[in-house]
């Protein structure tokens, strides 16, 4: 006990004055001493298993005290000659090696040659991210001895490092395009490292170490015209023509090691697929956050997943070029690329691949706009003209196009449609730069407001082709544009079109009718028509006032109500025959769009009053 106590002292854990350098858990631990040592007779049982907690602690806040002590007396490490204690990456020779970079992460790789080599070669291939990268040699004067006994266990790296000799530091770069250092060696007794880092966000590069002098062959030649030659382009399709790469020129008939690879996008050019792959990854995670589409005419090509390089430390190179789909891929020196979107810019880039090595070369890129669209001709719509459009295709063939130049400074314009055969008609309603509006158009009026633009270009395209709906084959629509309406929306609609009639309020000659109308001050025309027995009573809803016959006409009244529940109006109907069957129809006229038809009614006058 004694002695342990003089430990403590010699320890530095108390100062000169016998005061506690360290915690009070430490001053604790020595009072233990002094009473154990002072109690001759021993302790109790219950003093026992309370000493014995007490001696855990003590113990404890020793060794924190030590531990304290002896990391401030032991000599700062320099963090740039430091080699942390983690698996070494040796990087081997004639293989390429994929290192991922996380940001402001230096990598380290290490290799070695052999005795008679001379000449050496260290490719970095980076992968569109600007990057720092160093070869240095470590030279020793004696080798480390096998027989060196270390307190841990440490890796070969470590053990050079650790050893008295000088480094140099043989080359440099900072950049985004593929660099080699190529030159001699250091002596033999060397170990060279090679340090990458990116500071802009995370990356990966591929390294590639060749012994002795000689083009790397992990790169496959590009003829003397490296251009791509564009052979025809049209509204859809762009054919694409280059000139063959030797290396693919000597591959055997049966040998698919190397292949040509077509990418196309609306972007930019690309100098390597990793590139082009990394570039397909940030737009993803942007898409994401913003909820877009990328690259939506080209996605089937480019939405491929591919594993985070985070998980395993390494990331796998692109060893192919199926995780970016190819337009093209093949060996033929010839691509169309089909499937392209009229007047749109496209960027065209040819690779040759190595799908052992998973390397690749990459051809100078060019970029095609695809032609115009034929547009059809858009027939001009006047102000408050009324037009019947008939179809007579299907589909996008049949389509019609309109164009219509509102009046007066404000640009606006009510467009109302319907249609006549009940078949449904697509509106599109767009400028030179966007779609403003669409809607389908059925047998109830629809109404389309439009503000702020000087011309409205209108598409009415067919649903339902080759259906017959009422012996119709093609679907008719009713149309006006006008400037005459000035609010800010669309004008109110009445709630129903149904037309009610009051069975008590009917006699031999007369009729009450009553139906809804609407808060806005609008003009009601009620038209009379007799049934004969077997008749039939349907009529298309879109036809308006103009065919119907002047002696058909009852009355025109004005009507407003500003409460919309209150908005019924009524009417009484004379000078009819008693037993007799007539069908009514209402109209609501406005001068700034076409008129609303309610639902026929048919009434029947009492034969005896």
């Amino acid at each position: 006990m004694s002695g342990l106590l003089e430990l403590l002292n010699k320890s530095g854990a108390f100062g000169a004055d016998g005061n506690p350098a360290g915690t009070d858990s430490v001053m604790c631990c020595r009072s233990m001493m002094l009473i154990q040592m002072g109690n001759r007779h021993g302790p109790g049982v219950e003093q026992m298993s309370a000493m014995a907690l007490s001696w855990y602690r003590c113990l404890t806040a020793t060794a924190l005290v030590w531990g304290t002590v002896w990391s401030q007396g032991s000599p700062p490490s320099n963090p740039e000659n430091e080699v942390p204690l983690r698996p070494t990456i040796w990087l081997p020779e004639g293989k390429v090696t994929p290192i991922s970079l996380p940001k402001d992460q230096t990598r380290r790789l290490y290799f070695t040659l052999k005795k008679r080599a001379s000449l050496m070669s260290v490719t970095v291939i980076p992968c569109g991210v600007p990057i720092e990268w160093s070869l240095a040699a470590r030279t020793i004067k004696d080798r480390p001895s096998k027989s060196l006994q270390w307190t841990s266990k440490k890796s070969m790296p470590e053990v050079w490092w650790r050893g008295s000799g000088t480094e140099q530091k043989m080359y440099t770069f900072k950049g985004n395009t593929v660099d080699s250092y190529t030159g001699h060696t250091a002596s033999p007794a060397s170990i060279y490292i090679l340090k990458i880092k990116s500071k802009v966000q995370d990356s990966r590069v591929s390294v590639y170490l060749q012994e002795g002098d000689g083009v790397p062959g992990i790169f496959l030649e590009i003829p003397p015209d490296p251009r791509v030659h564009t052979v025809g382009v049209g509204m859809t399709s762009v054919t694409l023509s280059w000139k063959p790469s030797a290396s693919i020129l000597k591959l055997q008939k049966n040998s698919h090691n190397y292949h040509y690879c077509v990418l196309v996008n609306q972007k930019q050019n690309y100098k390597s697929l990793c590139t082009a792959q990394e570039d397909m990854k940030s737009e993803k995670k942007r898409a994401k956050k913003q909820k877009l589409t990328v690259w939506p005419d080209v996605s089937e090509w480019w939405r491929h997943e591919w594993d985070s390089f985070r998980k395993s430390g390494e990331s796998t190179l692109l060893d192919n070029s199926d995780e970016l789909q190819c337009a093209c891929r093949g060996m033929e020196s010839v691509c169309t690329v089909s499937e392209l979107i009229p007047e749109t810019l496209y960027y065209f880039d040819v690779f040759v691949v190595d799908t052992v090595n998973g390397t690749d070369s990459a051809y100078a890129g060019t970029f095609a706009q695809t032609h115009e669209e034929a547009r059809q001709i858009a027939t001009p719509l006047g102000e408050g003209e009324l037009r019947w459009v008939a179809f007579q295709g299907t589909g996008r063939q049949g389509s019609q196009i309109f164009s219509f130049r509102p009046r007066g400074w404000q640009q606006s314009a009510l467009l109302t449609l319907q249609s006549c055969t009940g078949q449904k008609v697509k509106v599109t309603v767009s400028n030179k730069e966007q779609i403003l509006a669409s809607e389908v158009v059925g047998e109830a009026v629809a109404q389309i407001w439009l503000q702020g633009k000087p011309v409205y270009q209108i598409f009415l395209e067919d649903m339902s082709p080759g259906q017959a709906v009422r012996g119709v084959s093609r679907p008719m629509v009713k149309m006006q544009a006008s400037s005459a309406y000035h609010r800010q929306a669309v004008p109110a609609l009445p709630t129903t079109l149904q037309i009610k009639s009051f069975n008590k309020l009917r006699t031999c000659n007369s009729v009450t009718l009553a139906w809804f109308g609407t808060e806005e001050r609008s003009l009601y025309c009620m038209y009379r028509r007799k049934i004969k027995d077997g008749e039939s009573t349907s009529r298309q809803q879109c036809l308006g006032p103009e065919s119907r016959s002047e002696t058909e006409r009852v009355l025109c009244k004005y009507f407003q109500e500003l409460n919309p529940r209150r908005a019924v109006t009524t009417a009484t109907i004379g000078a009819l025959e008693p037993g007799t069957a007539y069908l009514f129809d209402v109209y609501l006229m406005r001068r700034w769009g076409i008129p609303v038809k309610y639902h026929s009614k048919t009434v029947r006058t009492r034969k005896e009053c």
